[in-house]
């Protein structure tokens, strides 16, 4: 596999919420690892991406968001290039493709509706027994802080999807809220790497959500049940790269609240980067 040549597609900063730096950061180290290992890698950006209708190299490292990103990656591995993370993976990520394809794998996922956004939500909150939850724009991946939203009861839910609707988003996911620790992981599939920390504590945040769970009670749970899920969650979705959220329960039990295709690794990239790279040429090599 040396001397290949690789597109690497860089992520839009509007899908990078306070951290296109982070974001930048661990997909240059990447790039620099492929290098390292024999590979000639093209950078483009997202938009140059998107106004040239996709790239020329047979092989592609993708952190794309946009819609029509998406779309050109697909058609792409439609036509046998080979794509990490797949355009088809990337799209499973939003949330309502997410839900249903957890839940309907037997993933441990909070109990959720999937609603649009002029429904009358009210009474199916309070039929499913929801006494505080979270509502999360479904149609595609978080853009603004508002995207995903905090709600202590149905009236307060029910204004949060008007305004989703008023803002063009027409489907939403409802999670119920979940007391426990919150646990922030990072993955790779077909790689023993894993790692995961409570990020209330370190100060870790994209919107600020962790305060409501807040500081972590260090609720004892199984790494390795923790690793094996994620792995099964990664294979369903068909992500490699990947991180995610999930809470730990009071008797241990975990469950997953949020999975990403390639995060940022902030507090790990040094790490991780040379197992994202092996990883990558690896799935090449297939």
């Amino acid at each position: 596999m040396a001397e290949i040549t690789i597109a690497g597609v860089m992520r839009a900063g509007a899908y990078s919420p306070n951290h296109i730096g982070n974001d930048t950061a661990i997909f240059n180290m990447t790039a620099e690892e492929l290098r390292k290992r024999g590979c000639l890698v093209n950078v483009y950006s997202e938009e140059q991406f998107n106004a040239q209708g996709g790239v020329e190299e047979d092989y592609i490292v993708a952190m794309c968001r946009e819609r029509e990103s998406i779309h050109l990656l697909q058609q792409m591995e439609d036509h046998g290039k080979v794509v990490v993370n797949s355009g088809y993976g990337i799209e499973n990520c939003t949330r309502e493709r997410m839900t249903r394809i957890l839940l309907g794998n037997g993933i441990p996922y909070p109990e959720s509706l999937i609603v649009d956004t002029n429904e009358n939500v009210k009474p199916l909150i309070e039929k499913a027994g929801f006494q505080s939850c979270w509502i999360k724009r479904g149609d595609f991946h978080a853009m603004h802080k508002e995207d995903v939203s905090y709600c202590r009861h149905a009236e307060e839910a029910q204004e949060v999807l008007q305004e989703y609707f008023y803002r063009g988003i027409k489907r939403a996911v409802i999670n119920v809220h979940l007391v426990g620790d919150l646990v922030k992981f990072y993955g790779i599939q077909g790689s023993p790497y894993f790692f995961w920390f409570y990020p209330f504590e370190e100060g870790h945040s994209k919107y600020g959500h962790e305060a409501i769970n807040g500081r972590s009670r260090g609720i004892e749970f199984s790494e390795d049940e923790l690793k094996d899920m994620c792995h099964r969650a990664a294979t369903e979705l068909g992500v490699v790269v990947y991180g995610g959220d999930c809470i730990i329960g009071e008797g241990g039990d975990i469950q997953i609240i949020d999975f990403n295709d390639w995060p940022s690794f902030a507090p790990c990239r040094n790490e991780a980067a040379p197992h994202i790279a092996k990883a990558i040429l690896n799935c090449f090599k297939k």
